[in-house]
Formats: structure tokens, C-alpha cells, sequence
């Protein structure tokens, strides 16, 4: 018998002698990368003599005294293994020491079913004192079930599992299990009880996620309240309130769900995902102001060097993010980059008169673009534009706040990539109606888009025909206008059966994005190059541009307001009537919000006074009934 416990002893002694070793390095290390790296070769050090360790107690029968000492280095092999990933190997190691127990109890009988399995090995202990690790043993299969995202065992098993919890709380004062015949405590790598706290947050965390995306939001909405209450770190109760908002918002309740995250970011401010909900409820109610503020903080919030990601991690051994491993979850808290939020805040603002401030973002986009450090690029959530559609938007941008060269400077850049690279001609040929829309983009050889890149180059002349109307030369803006033309009218479509033509205004709507901008460029440089002519009395060829403009643009205001004024001028007053009514009462099919910033009419130029026209309209009509 003195044999026997000198070798339980040593056994103790060397359990505990890992723990304290792996304690005090745990202790010393920070949440560098090359500290994560060293953490890592030291958990594979402390798993793999753990498991030596247990090699040698299995090495002999089963004795019960031995049997506590057992159970606690497969706890602690396991959380190794478990930290590690190495979930079958962790689930094996439980299994078989549970057998092994049950086998020394005198119960042979093993269910196939793993719930199955542990309530017959609770209910075959009983209230022994083997219980309480066996108990153990069983939390971190619940932690294998929620790391592999086996909900739905976990909902079977749920009620028994929150007993276990209640009944293991009494040993989480001290990190160690019950004391054996030996004089010493057999040591934990994991506090049991921070094991359980992160086990039923995590828990409610997974299930609430999993019933959101099914679309089940008033039955994950109550778990999460509970949760939220719970004591846990920051981040995961930050999730809480988080997972919540999102289930209001599903339930069309955008006040009570933007009252959630903010009581997300109260508890976690980098909780980036509850700025981005907000943001998103704001642009749902149309508060433009409170989006825009909503996008400068998550942006700001996205460039700082540790976010929410470094702070689950930081938690130690096993850290929520291995057990929130869901696609549901993850989908949940998918954010965009912060390069991609900052694209939005510099459009946003330049589409809401907060143009210097947009024309900024842009600049430090572009800045950042062309610097190595793409800092703070999470998961895409919407990916940014291409390049020569940033330096379009940019350079529109530039142009509403007054900086005509600044914003030629850009289009020179576009124009120097693309121009050598421009076919001579491009043919959109018509497609089944089934075939989606990226199908009718004709690729140039080897993989080019052939027709973005002619419309980028076109926007990029159209562009520096604004800027030289804004500055009143008007021979170069004719020039500029006339080179976006011509190079647009390169473009023919192809109807199936048909030789190709120029197109039209009716297949507009037939073949989507390409098309519409196509139509929508030369609308606005024949537009353009007509007031230009109008500005040096070229009435006749302005005339026609501006007539044209409205055939390939209907919705071009600028167009059907100066064909009028041309008109006027040429004494053909009644036409000139007809047209300014008509533009007056046209009514747009597209939202100007929902195109490109450059694709818009300029504001800067010359412009015509409507109070004026309509005078002239009521001094034309009184004339006609006199």
C-alpha cells in the first residue's frame, strides 16, 4: 500500500508540476505574434506530457484512489488537445477514460449515442465523489460539440448539461479538484469555472446566431437576453446585446435594435459590427446624417491595430473564437474592410453636400491604395470598385469642389493606363434572357473587359469637358466632349440574327449596366459639347448635339433646358416652350443616387435662370391668346 501511494504521489507531483509550468509561461507571455507562436510549441510540449503521463497511470489496472488522479490528466490532456484543434483526438481520449471508469464500476453496458452515453455514466456514479470529475470531463465535450458546431446534440443534451453546470460550480473557487488520500490537489490547466461561464455565454451565443439566420428571430431573442446577463468577458456580452439588435432589426424594430447596439458598443467599443449594424438601421430610416457619423466611427474603429478579433483570442487556452466557429455566426459579424468603408464614407458625403469632406476621403483612399500599408482590411463584405472607377469618382468629386485641375490630373491617369489598350471596335451581342448580365460584357483577347474599359477612358474625356466648361474654355471642352464621343460610338450591338448597329435608347433596359452608362456618357457629352457651342454663338451645331443628347438621354435636364434656349435664340419661341415644358415634366426612371458620381450631371457651367424661362413660357402663352 506504501508503494502504491508513493507512485500516486509522484503521479500528483508531476500533474501538478506541468500545470504550474505551463501557469507561470501563460503568465510571462503577451499577445504578440511571435509570443502566439511560442505559445503554440508550448501547448504541443504541455499536451504531449500530459499524455505521456497518462500513458504510464493506464499502464497499470484500474485501482479507485488512482482513478481521480486519471480523470485530471485526461482533463488537462484534453483541454491541450482541444486548444490545439485536434477535436477526435480529444473526444477518443474522453471516451475511453470514461469506459475505462465504467468498466471498474462494473458497468459493461455502453451506449453507441454520445448523449446516451454520458447520462449513463452520470447516472451510474451517482453522488460519488468520482462525479464531480467525470462532470469535468464532461464540460469539454460540450466544448468539442460547440467547437464543431454540433448544436443540435447540444440542444438534446441541454437540460442535463446546465444541471452539471449548477452542481460543478461549487469547485470553481479553486482550480484544482477534490483532494484524494494523497496530502496534495491535483492541479487544473483551466479554471473550471471560467470553463463553465464560457461554455453557457458560448452556448447561448452559437444557438441565438444558428435561430437568427433561420430566420427565427423571436425565438432566439429571449436566450440572448438571458445571456447578456451572464458573467463573461466584454466581448462575448457585447455579442449578446449585438445578436439581439440584429433579431429586432428582423422583426422591424429599428429603434429597439439600434438601443442594442449601443449597449454593445457601451460594453466592447470595438465592437465593429454593432457600428456597422447601426449604420446600416440609419440607412434603412433615411438618417443620412447619423450614417455618415456612424461610417467615420467604424472606420476609425477598423484602423485601430487590435479589434474584437485579437480580443477573443486573447482569452487564454481555449478562447471563445474556437468555440464560436459557426458559418452562421460568422456571417453575422462579417464586416466590410476599412478601405471599403472609407470608399462609402467619401461617396456618401459627396452625395450629401459635404463635398470638401468626401473629396478628403477619397484622396487618402487613393493615398492608401498606393501605399503598402493596407491596413485594417478585414473580410470583404462589399468589395471595393476597380481603380480607374475610383480615380473617376475621385476626379468627379474634385470637380464639385472647384478643383477643375486636380480632377484632370486624375482622368490623365486613367486615360494613360487604357487609351494603347482600346480596341478599335467593341460588339455587345444580345443574350437569352437567361443568362445572367455579366455574360453580355464582351472580353477582349485574353481576359480584358473590353467595354469597362472603353467606358472608363469615355468618362475620363467627358469628365475633362466639364472641368474646361467650368473654366470657360470652351474650344477645349468641345475637344474633350467630341474625343468621350467618339469614342463611345465604337461600341455597336449585335442583335442575334443581325448585323451589329449603333445602339439605341430602347435597348437600354435589354442589356443592363454597360448599356445604360454607354447611353447615359453620350448623353452627356453631346449635352455638354451643345452649350459649349451655344457659349460661341454656334447655334445650328448646338442644336443638333443637344437634340441628340435627349434621344440617347431622355432624362438629361441640362439638354432639354438649353435645346430650348437655343431654340429661343433661333426665334423658334414655340418649340423653345415645347422643350423646357417637356424637360420640366419629364419624370426620371433611375435614381441619380444610385449611379456613379461622375454619371451625373455637372453642376458647375453655365446655367440657365428657370424663373427666366418661365416668364418667357407665360409671355409666349399670353402672346398665343392675344
Amino acid at each position: 500500500m506504501h508503494q502504491a501511494l508513493s507512485l500516486l504521489d509522484r503521479w500528483i507531483q508531476e500533474n501538478n508540476e506541468l500545470v504550474n509550468k505551463w501557469k507561470q509561461q501563460e503568465a510571462g507571455g503577451d499577445a504578440s505574434t511571435r509570443d502566439k507562436n511560442q505559445n503554440h510549441t508550448r501547448l504541443i510540449w504541455c499536451s504531449s506530457e500530459f499524455h505521456k503521463l497518462l500513458i504510464k497511470i493506464q499502464g497499470i489496472p484500474p485501482i479507485a484512489d488512482h482513478t481521480r488522479v486519471e480523470l485530471t490528466v485526461v482533463y488537462n490532456a484534453c483541454v491541450c488537445s482541444i486548444a490545439r484543434s485536434q477535436f477526435s483526438e480529444a473526444e477518443l481520449l474522453l471516451t475511453q477514460a470514461t469506459e475505462r471508469l465504467l468498466q471498474m464500476k462494473g458497468d459493461g453496458s455502453v451506449a453507441s449515442d454520445p448523449s446516451e452515453f454520458w447520462r449513463t455514466a452520470l447516472k451510474s456514479l451517482g453522488n460519488t465523489a468520482l462525479n464531480a470529475c467525470v462532470m469535468n470531463l464532461l464540460c469539454l465535450q460540450w466544448a468539442i460539440w460547440l467547437a464543431t458546431c454540433q448544436l443540435k446534440t447540444i440542444q438534446g443534451f441541454q437540460d442535463e448539461l446546465f444541471s452539471v453546470f449548477e452542481a460543478l460550480g461549487v469547485w470553481g473557487a479553486e482550480s484544482s479538484v477534490p483532494r484524494s488520500e494523497s496530502s496534495d490537489v491535483l492541479l487544473l490547466v483551466m479554471d473550471q469555472r471560467r470553463l463553465i461561464e464560457l461554455l453557457k455565454i458560448c452556448t447561448f451565443i452559437a444557438q441565438g446566431a444558428e435561430r437568427l439566420s433561420e430566420g427565427q428571430s423571436s425565438e432566439a431573442l429571449p436566450g440572448l437576453q438571458t445571456a447578456s446577463s451572464l458573467p463573461a468577458p466584454r466581448t462575448l456580452i457585447a455579442y449578446t446585446h449585438l445578436l439581439s439588435g440584429s433579431c429586432l432589426a428582423h422583426m422591424s424594430r429599428p429603434q429597439m435594435a439600434l438601443q442594442c447596439y449601443r449597449m454593445a458598443l457601451e460594453t466592447d467599443p470595438r465592437c465593429v459590427c454593432a457600428l456597422y449594424r447601426s449604420m446600416l438601421i440609419y440607412r434603412q430610416l433615411g438618417n443620412t446624417q447619423a450614417e455618415i457619423q456612424a461610417l467615420r466611427l467604424l472606420h476609425s474603429t477598423l484602423m485601430l491595430p487590435s479589434t474584437t478579433e485579437s480580443a477573443l483570442a486573447a482569452t487564454h487556452l481555449l478562447p471563445p473564437s474556437l468555440l464560436l466557429r459557426s458559418q452562421s455566426l460568422s456571417s453575422l459579424l462579417l464586416v466590410p474592410s476599412a478601405l471599403s468603408v472609407l470608399h462609402s464614407l467619401a461617396l456618401k458625403c459627396v452625395l450629401h453636400e459635404r463635398v470638401s469632406e468626401g473629396v478628403e476621403h477619397y484622396l487618402d483612399l487613393l493615398a492608401t491604395l498606393h501605399s503598402e500599408d493596407q491596413h485594417g482590411v478585414h473580410a470583404e463584405g462589399s468589395p471595393l470598385p476597380k481603380l480607374p472607377e475610383l480615380y473617376l469618382q475621385a476626379g468627379a468629386a474634385l470637380l464639385m469642389a472647384r478643383r477643375a485641375a486636380d480632377c484632370m490630373a486624375l482622368c490623365d491617369e486613367v486615360i494613360t493606363t487604357a487609351l494603347e489598350l482600346l480596341p478599335e471596335k467593341v460588339v455587345l451581342e444580345e443574350q437569352p434572357e437567361e443568362k445572367c448580365e455579366a455574360e453580355t460584357r464582351a472580353l477582349c483577347a485574353e481576359g480584358g473587359d473590353r467595354v469597362g474599359m472603353l467606358l472608363w477612358v469615355g468618362a475620363a474625356y467627358l469628365l475633362q469637358g466639364h472641368c474646361h466648361t467650368h473654366l470657360r474654355d470652351w474650344k477645349q471642352a468641345v475637344t474633350h466632349y467630341t474625343r468621350c464621343f467618339n469614342l463611345l460610338v465604337k461600341v455597336h450591338f449585335k442583335k442575334r440574327g443581325c448585323q451589329p448597329q449603333i445602339p439605341s435608347t430602347d435597348m437600354v433596359g435589354m442589356q443592363g449596366t454597360d448599356l445604360c452608362i454607354l447611353q447615359r456618357l453620350k448623353g452627356l457629352s453631346l449635352a455638354g459639347r451643345g452649350i459649349s457651342l451655344t457659349q460661341t454663338d454656334q447655334l445650328r451645331e448646338a442644336l443638333r448635339d443637344l437634340q441628340l443628347s435627349m434621344q440617347a438621354f431622355p432624362e438629361c435636364t441640362g439638354a432639354g433646358l438649353w435645346c430650348g434656349e437655343v431654340l429661343w435664340r433661333l426665334g423658334r419661341r414655340r418649340e423653345a416652350v415645347a422643350c423646357w415644358e417637356k424637360t420640366w415634366n419629364f419624370t426620371p426612371q433611375s435614381s441619380v443616387q444610385s449611379l456613379s458620381v461622375y454619371l451625373q450631371e455637372p453642376q458647375s457651367g453655365p446655367l440657365l435662370d428657370s424663373t427666366e424661362l418661365r416668364r418667357r413660357i407665360q409671355d409666349v402663352g399670353s402672346t398665343v391668346s392675344v
